[in-house]
């Protein structure tokens, strides 16, 4: 029985479907988080912040997703980028010389899709504040929460990120800020309605 469960496992994994995304995978709050964006928009910089931060690099440019389960997508490092991230001006570095054994994880679950985007000041005041409309990306047939984080000057990239992702484990728990404000706020307009049709009576 120990040796069926042991290749099981090896053969689950070895036969998985698999695909390749272009990214930045990091462990962030234990959360596996896939920042993705057009070339340029500071995606490796975003991940070394995040990795100062006491956040962990699963994979840069490249990260390989296998479905290990019906609804698990399981990233891991190719061997020949394990380690490593780009940054612009800086070249390559070997995050685990620099940060420690702690700054590098060898694979996590995909649960959280962070998607970069350029903004301008039209396209931010484009935006539904107030929106509860949840994003979802399709991939090896998995459903995978997304959340486009509008990229401008001034923005403080990390903390929106790590905001972003406590948001979420906020939201696998149960508790929705965005929808419960909305209740608030209806609540308060049918106490004023009401506080002002008894004053006309």
């Amino acid at each position: 029985p120990h040796l069926m469960d042991v290749l099981r496992i090896y053969l689950q994994r070895t036969l998985a479907v698999s695909t390749v995304k272009h990214g930045v995978f990091l462990d962030v709050f234990e959360i596996g988080v896939l920042i993705t964006g057009q070339s340029g928009l500071g995606k490796s910089e975003l991940a070394l912040e995040l990795i100062s931060r006491g956040h962990s690099l699963i994979a840069d440019d490249a990260v390989e997703l296998y479905r290990t389960g019906p609804e698990t997508l399981d990233g891991r490092c190719p061997p020949m980028l394990k380690d490593f991230l780009e940054v612009r001006g800086l070249g390559v570095l070997n995050i685990r010389h620099i940060f420690g054994e702690t700054s590098i994880r060898p694979k996590k679950i995909l649960q959280l899709i962070i998607n970069l985007v350029a903004a301008d000041d039209e396209y931010m005041k484009r935006l539904d504040r107030l929106s509860i409309r949840s994003e979802t990306e399709s991939i090896l047939d998995v459903s995978v929460r997304s959340v486009t984080l509008p990229v401008a000057v001034g923005r403080n990239l990390a903390v929106l990120v790590e905001a972003a992702v406590r948001n979420y484990i906020l939201q696998l728990r149960g508790k929705d800020s965005t929808k419960e404000f909305l209740e608030r706020h209806q609540s308060m307009l049918k106490e004023n309605e009401a506080s002002h049709e008894n004053s006309i009576d």
